[in-house]
């Protein structure tokens, strides 16, 4: 069983920058496909980005991109979300993901993700 934990969520100003960590543990992290999801109040679960674990293609969602970056460190069994330029609408909570080993589907949507974090909050004041 795979165990998700997020960390650096907070209170920042517009334009401000934040990285949000989500250590993984109990299971194989290096082959799983990793995402970042956020749900804002009264909102879906939107996919932030993700990263398919065998490299070389990663999504971002097009409100984000060129601001965020996704990275992992296998490692550490660690993926990050590094967050430039945050706005107020993007007050949310955030989650991190996984997927099961060696999962060759999508790395957007949702429904293929098994294994969940707690969330980590993210408030944007302007």
């Amino acid at each position: 069983q795979v165990q998700l934990v997020e960390s650096g969520g907070g209170l920042v100003q517009a334009g401000d920058s934040l990285r949000l960590s989500c250590a993984a543990s109990g299971g194989r992290f290096s082959n799983r496909n990793m995402g970042w999801f956020r749900q804002a109040p009264g909102k879906e679960h939107e996919c932030v980005s993700a990263t398919r674990w065998s490299g070389g293609s990663t999504f971002y969602a097009e409100s984000v991109e060129g601001r965020f970056t996704i990275s992992r460190d296998n490692a550490k069994n660690t993926v990050y979300l590094k967050m430039n330029s945050l706005k107020p609408e993007e007050t949310a909570v955030n989650y991190c993901a996984a997927t099961r080993q060696y999962y060759s589907g999508t790395i957007y949507s949702r429904a293929e993700y098994t294994y969940w974090g707690q969330g980590t909050q993210v408030t944007v004041s302007s």
